[in-house]
This record gives C-alpha cells, structure tokens and sequence, in this order.
C-alpha cells in the first residue's frame, strides 16, 4: 500500500476505480485498505461490482463505511458484461449467454437500493460499461428507459445517473498512431473510431440498438472508468506520455466529468496487461507519470473560486490538431492550456487577446514544473504546438 500511496501522490491522482471483486475481512484486500488510501492521498473512490459481481448487499454495506469517512464518489455498475456474465437470481446474463436480462434486473436492482437508501441517495450511480454489447435489447443504452423505445424492460426503468464507457485511445477500428488520437478517442458522435459514447449510448454497436439521438448525447452525463494506451510496436514510451496527458485534457473539454487511466501500474497476473501503466511493474515512473506529476503540479489549486471570470482570446487559424481548455485558479489567474496533437510536425499559432495583459508565466509539463518563458504588457503571442500541452498561466491585471 505504502507504494501505492506514493505514485497517487505523485501524479495528482484526485479519484481510483475500486469495488467489491477480492475485496474480504480477512485481507489481503479490506475496505480498510482504500480508506487507509484515502485517509493517505485523499482520494475518493468510485465503488462497483466490478467484474461479474452481484452481491448488491456487500455493495451497499461497504459504501456506506467510504460514505462515512468521506471516500465515496459514486457507484458503478457491473464491468463488461460481454465479457464477464453474471448470474442474479438464479437467472444468467451477459457473458456468452443469449440475454442481458439478468444485467438489467441487477443494474435496475442497484439503482434503486442506492437511491431509497437515505444515506446513499445522494451518491450518484454510473452505469454497466460496454453496454453496446448488448444481445437483446434490454434498454441500457439509456439511463432511464423513455416512452416508446421498444425495450424487453419496460419504459421507466432507472438504471444510472451516468453513463459510463471503455473508450480505449487504440481500438480495432483505429488502431494506428494518427493525428488527434485522444481528441478523437473522447468524440461522443459516429465519427469517433473507438469504443464511445455514441457506441454504446447512441447506436449500439453489437446489435444496432437505438439509443439517445446526437443532440441528447451531447448533453448525457458521462464518466469513462477505463481507458489507456498500450506500449508496443509503433507506440512508444513518448507516444504513450503524451497520449496519456492530452486525453485527460480532451476528456474534460468534450464533456466527461470523470476519467480513470488503465493502468496506474503495470500488472503481473494477467497475460498482454504488462505496458499500460503510468509505473512499470518494479514501482519505476515512465514519462507518462512524470509528464501527469509536472502536469497536475503546474494546475495544482486547493482553493476555490466564488465567481469564475471571462477570458476573451482567439486562436487564429487554429489547426484541426490543436485544441485549448480555459481553466481559472482560486486567486483569478487564468490558466489556458492549448495543445497539439500532432503525430509529426508543429504548429505555430497565434493567441489574441482582447486586452493587454500585465504579465504570464508558459509552462511545458514535457520539460518540468517551473516556467519556460514569462510574458510582460502582451495583447497576443506566438506559441509552437506538436504533440503535447503547454500552459498559459495568465495573472490578473490588465492595461
């Protein structure tokens, strides 16, 4: 745990995916485990069934000790079901058996224990991942099943507050190191080549299913519990560093409320797992963690802001690789990330302003966690883009 503890701290990690698979009394995994963690880091945990679990009792029991010592951000529903059946009340599902029924039946079931529980109800519930999978149309394609979507489960039926995908950067669909790999991997239209949001909420992709049209999908509240890159072959260390720091970014700027990276540390107990992780599997930091330590260091705020102000900018003629996410820390300075994503080559563009700013502070998280460059009396300024972020930490004050 000790060592745990450390790459969380180090990489600014505020929240970890845990649930109820392995977890017992006797150890080596308690639920005292992750509120040591938590009491340790801070962090919180979303809580699930995870992988074919349904003792919705042990669920709710453990949650409401993380809910106790504040740990809990919310529950998850069970970990893809295509690939891990469950069996709920006698009745089997998922898995490669012909129904998801039995999955509905629990997820329906979680979600209303959850919210008649007065303690809990407040917790919010993410749902089943890869519900796109779906055999028969049992309707969790949507978080509450509408009126006339011709479901086996019947119109009404709550299921999440969230919607929740495996929208891993390389799939079958787009498995080749491109332009705009994690902007794309986080589009929640048809267009996105991987295992997303339209996918599994709009149409599913298994059987077709119809879920929410585009305009519904992109206000759908959503969590990503699982995504990552794998070394190997083209995708090198550096590749899978940046890969990793500009998903977060496209993550947030395309409407995810929360995202989980797998892995934190390369696993030795499961075959092909050995080269997604931040830490390889003898605790030794890749550049992804420490390009996400300088990262999270630069952005780093424990304050809070009241009111958060308007930054009036234009990025002339922004390249179809390049992208900004506005953020504002506590004391009101202005901290506009632009980033590329360019498998090749660079960018040079041009950031306007609609006053003269007093001064700013550029920081590269590829290079470190001081300034590269300070900004005095400026109204635009030049920057080159490639592969990865820079930040922009603009003081109030202005001329």
């Amino acid at each position: 745990m000790g060592r745990t503890i450390e790459m969380v701290r180090y990489c600014g990690i505020r929240w970890v995916r845990a649930g109820i698979e392995g977890l017992s009394e006797e150890g080596p995994t308690t639920i005292q485990t992750f509120l040591d963690l938590h009491r340790e880091t801070g962090v919180l945990l979303s809580w699930g069934l995870v992988s074919g679990g349904t003792d919705v009792n042990k669920l709710v029991k453990t949650g409401k000790i993380l809910a106790e010592a504040g740990a809990l951000l919310a529950f998850e529903g069970n970990n893809e079901p295509n690939n891990w059946g469950v069996t709920y009340q006698g009745e089997k599902g998922g898995g490669n058996w012909p129904s998801w029924m039995a999955v509905a039946k629990l997820q329906r079931d979680l979600y209303q224990t959850i919210k008649s529980d007065p303690v809990l109800a407040k917790f919010p519930v993410w749902s089943v991942s890869e519900p796109g999978a779906q055999r028969d149309n049992v309707g969790l394609q949507f978080l509450t099943i509408p009126p006339g979507a011709l479901t086996l489960m019947p119109a009404g039926t709550k299921y999440a507050d969230y919607a929740n995908v495996h929208n891993y950067i390389y799939h079958p669909h787009s498995p080749h190191p491109m332009d705009n790999k994690a902007w794309n991997a986080a589009d929640p239209t048809a267009a996105s080549k991987v295992d997303g949001l339209f996918g599994n909420f709009g149409v599913t992709w298994a059987r077709r299913f119809r879920g929410y049209n585009q305009q519904q999908l992109d206000t759908l509240p959503r969590v990503t519990t699982e995504t990552g890159v794998k070394i190997g072959g083209l995708i090198t260390e550096d590749l899978h560093a940046v890969n990793l720091i500009n998903m977060y970014l496209a993550q947030f700027k395309r409407g995810y409320a929360f995202t989980a990276v797998y892995l934190l540390r390369d696993r030795t107990d499961e075959d092909g797992n050995q080269s997604f992780g931040f830490y390889q599997s003898d605790y030794s930091p890749r550049k992804a963690a420490i390009y996400l330590h300088n990262l999270t260091t630069i952005l780093s705020d424990k304050g809070t802001l009241a009111k958060p102000g308007q930054l009036d900018f234009t990025i002339m003629e922004r390249p179809k690789t390049v992208h900004e996410l506005l953020l504002q820390h506590s004391d009101g300075r202005f901290q506009l990330i632009v980033w590329g994503e360019r498998l090749s080559g660079q960018d040079r563009v041009t950031i306007r302003f609609g006053v003269t700013h007093v001064s700013a502070r550029i920081y590269d998280p590829t290079v470190g966690v001081d300034p590269i460059e300070a900004l005095t009396d400026f109204s635009s300024l030049d920057i080159t883009l490639s592969n990865h972020p820079i930040v922009i930490a603009i003081s109030p004050g202005t001329r």
